[in-house]
């Protein structure tokens, strides 16, 4: 086990890297669907002016995060965002009746999300980001 372990420690850096990224990517593409309705989602068609706001946040806040500018607070705000998303989006979407299982009231991305971004703001950026290139000025 000790040189699976040894094998796999090396790529600890560049995965969170990655995983910073991908996470940045799939939050952008929320973003973009909802501000700029494309692609063509049903759901987000007629949408609030407080899912608008999400929107934005989760477009710029997924941007930065792509490049790894700022990681730690954008992370941080969007962890909050959503578990906003969660609670007031999908667990009392009907207040009279609320569904705490995310399987059963569509919230298992707003948690993943939330606590994906709750990791890269204590765990900050990867070597390979905006912020690292910026620390070695």
């Amino acid at each position: 086990m000790d040189a699976i372990d040894k094998l796999l420690s090396k790529f600890q850096a560049p995965a969170l890297s990655l995983f910073r990224f991908i996470t940045g990517l799939l939050l952008l593409q929320y973003g973009i669907a909802k501000i700029f309705k494309f692609p063509v989602v049903p759901m987000f068609a007629n949408i609030p002016p407080l899912i608008t706001v999400a929107g934005t946040i989760e477009l710029i806040g997924g941007a930065l995060l792509m490049i790894g500018l700022f990681t730690r607070p954008v992370a941080f705000i969007l962890s909050g965002q959503m578990a906003c998303a969660y609670f007031i989006g999908h667990m009392f979407k009907d207040p009279s009746k609320p569904v705490f299982l995310p399987l059963l009231n569509g919230g298992t991305a707003s948690i993943l999300f939330c606590f994906a971004c709750l990791y890269l703001a204590t765990a900050g950026g990867g070597p390979i980001s905006a912020d690292a290139m910026r620390g070695k000025r």
